[in-house]
């Protein structure tokens, strides 16, 4: 093993400019630092920027994804397709609603959900299917679309990684019935914490609005303002989901720059590529030019028949030459909850546990530069050469 390297190379930096730390002192020198008019304002340039009728501000992408089903009235006894190569939360947020979440496996080679896979799992309890565009590349969402027509489902996406995508020549934000976005510190734009909800339902989004500040009557946050009143009304049981004023702002100057941040992580992406290209023990993600790829993440497939050690131990080689990776994801059905409360077991979705086992996500930002990414992939051509089985 190489000998330790103190300068770390971290698996992702934030872009924060000039403009965020404006845009968060002109809040607090307002003296509105909870949901109010920056959050509106933030909602209504996401709204435009995506082409989605609605959009509401929330404090997470798991809020996002909770309310969505919630506002659709899924409930005990229901069902809710979810990929098993996901995050915690696209699962967990249908556990929520005491409904159950049914598992399927990714196309062969992808991290991606199977549209076959989607269909033979249906039946008369499914309620929605949760997509989730993995890494920034969208989902086949065409097939998607058409087998939720089909059986009359609602399509609830996660696009959590997907900022700016396209599919085809449309952008995600405005495919299915609902689509949830993270702005989570390590995503492709970041309000630290926090999320969006975007649908072009007018009567969906409003019940996602009131569910989401406590269920109290439209434009709560006004109380407080010339124009509100001390008087409001609870509709129903509901959640505290808001976005700040303050996080908004960071979140309006993001946006502003969320094509040129995403060109700067395309540009990485091509450059990792280039350099990597040819080497057998690591293989390139290969995505169709038919669609637009946000690269919130570049995944490696690390190549057994060309190692003599695993995914894990090169992991464990970067780190020791200063460089920070990540895993994205180990699948639902391998986490002792779904295991022990809905009887999955390894093995069921093979397709899901080989891209897993394989995969390894390596630094993808705006600020990195040419000689930190020459870094990465000397490293990862080093152990190639260490190691070569």
């Amino acid at each position: 093993m190489s000998s330790t390297v103190t300068s770390f190379l971290p698996f992702h930096r934030a872009l924060i400019e000039d403009e965020e730390k404006s845009a968060v002192l002109e809040v607090l020198e307002s003296g509105w630092l909870t949901t109010g008019p920056r959050a509106r304002q933030f909602e209504s340039e996401f709204a435009k920027f995506v082409g989605a009728n609605h959009a509401l501000a929330v404090n997470s992408c798991t809020a996002a994804l909770h309310l969505a089903l919630a506002a659709l009235d899924v409930g005990e006894g229901d069902e809710v397709i979810v990929p098993t190569m996901t995050f915690a939360a696209s699962g967990e947020v249908v556990l929520y609603q005491r409904a159950k979440p049914v598992l399927v496996d990714c196309l062969p080679g992808s991290h991606h959900v199977d549209p076959l896979k989607i269909e033979d799992a249906i039946t008369n309890r499914t309620k929605a299917i949760l997509p989730v565009h993995f890494a920034g590349f969208p989902c086949d969402m065409d097939a998607i679309l058409e087998i939720a027509r089909k059986y009359n489902l609602k399509v609830v996406e996660d696009a959590a990684h997907s900022l700016p995508t396209f599919y085809k020549d449309r952008m995600v934000g405005a495919l299915g019935d609902v689509t949830c976005f993270s702005f989570y510190a390590t995503k492709t734009v970041t309000t630290g914490e926090g999320g969006m909800i975007t649908t072009g339902d007018a009567d969906l989004a409003e019940r996602m609005r009131i569910l989401s500040l406590h269920g109290i009557s439209r434009d709560a946050w006004k109380r407080y303002t010339a124009q509100g009143t001390w008087r409001y009304e609870i509709l129903e049981a509901g959640y505290k989901y808001n976005l700040t004023d303050m996080q908004a702002a960071i979140g309006s100057a993001q946006l502003a720059k969320c094509d040129s941040m995403r060109n700067a992580r395309a540009k990485v992406a091509d450059e990792y590529t280039r350099l990597l290209a040819g080497l057998e023990a690591f293989d390139t993600p290969v995505y169709s030019s038919e669609s637009l790829h946000a690269w919130h993440l570049y995944v490696l497939q690390v190549n057994p028949r060309a190692l003599s050690i695993g995914r894990d131990q090169v992991i464990e080689e970067l780190k020791a030459r200063g460089i920070g990776t990540s895993v994205h994801f180990i699948p639902l059905h391998l986490h002792p909850l779904y295991q022990n409360t809905l009887g999955y077991r390894p093995g069921q979705f093979p397709n899901a546990e080989t891209r897993f086992e394989h995969s390894l996500s390596l630094p993808i930002y705006p600020s990195l530069t040419a000689d930190e990414v020459e870094r990465v992939a000397s490293a990862l051509h080093d152990i190639a050469r260490q190691f070569r089985s």
